[in-house]
């Protein structure tokens, strides 16, 4: 099998305070003709009364600023990156029908050669948005959340064969995998190392009929699966 045949994603373009004034206040004219009782407005020696300074700071009872939200970008869009989105590692879920493209660019163009990595996604994707892209476009997809790269979760031993990306410790547990029923080279599976989606990411990968037996290490970053029977874990 040839290496355009097996990196299918890759084949081609399918979419396009103010500050609190403190004053010393007198009370009481000093100029005026007979002079004025000043024992309502002086201190007990005879000075002028000074306001106190406001406290900074609210009460105590004030209600506790709101939890930033993650970082979104929007599901249709060119963005610029630096400007319009952060760079980093980011999340789509709950796609359907592949109608859902995204693009990493090196520049605005719209050229061909501009594209640095881009994909179809059915279900979850995963893209990390790199500070040297000046470009990531997103089409019909989802809307992408910002997620942290050494995040948590619980691995699951089972996994929808047309389910997009897996995080591996984190969606997915290492192991080895079984997919069956599978018809016309229409299953494609990845083994991956980061989620740049570029060539040189990709540690193993193949398209398959009939039944596909995979080994996941626990230091691939990433399982990618389309148009699979669903995987279950067997070792």
């Amino acid at each position: 099998m040839s290496q355009q045949q097996r990196n299918w994603f890759a084949r081609h373009k399918v979419l396009t305070a103010t500050g609190a004034l403190v004053a010393l206040v007198v009370i009481g004219a000093t100029g005026c003709e007979g002079g004025a009782d000043t024992s309502s407005s002086n201190g007990s020696n005879g000075s002028p009364k000074q306001e106190q300074p406001a406290k900074k700071g609210g009460d105590k009872g004030d209600t506790a600023p709101e939890k930033k939200k993650a970082a979104t970008i929007g599901g249709d869009g060119d963005f610029e990156v630096g400007t319009d989105v952060k760079p980093g590692l980011y999340r789509t879920s709950g796609n359907e029908d592949a109608m859902c493209y995204w693009e990493r660019a090196k520049d605005s163009s719209g050229e061909t050669d501009s594209i640095l990595a881009n994909d179809n996604v059915t279900g979850t994707s995963y893209v990390l948005i790199k500070p040297t892209d000046k470009l990531f476009k997103s089409s019909g997809c989802a809307e992408w959340e910002a997620v942290d790269e050494k995040a948590t979760g619980t691995p699951k031993a089972t996994l929808k064969g047309d389910g997009g990306m897996f995080k591996v410790g984190v969606d997915i547990a290492p192991g080895t995998y079984k997919s069956t029923g599978n018809t016309d080279d229409g299953c494609y599976w990845e083994r991956s190392k980061d989620a740049s989606h570029s060539t040189d990411a990709i540690l193993a990968n193949n398209n398959v009929s009939g039944t596909a037996i995979v080994k996941v290490s626990k230091t691939d970053a990433y399982f990618k699966t389309s148009g699979c029977g669903d995987w279950t874990k067997t070792g």
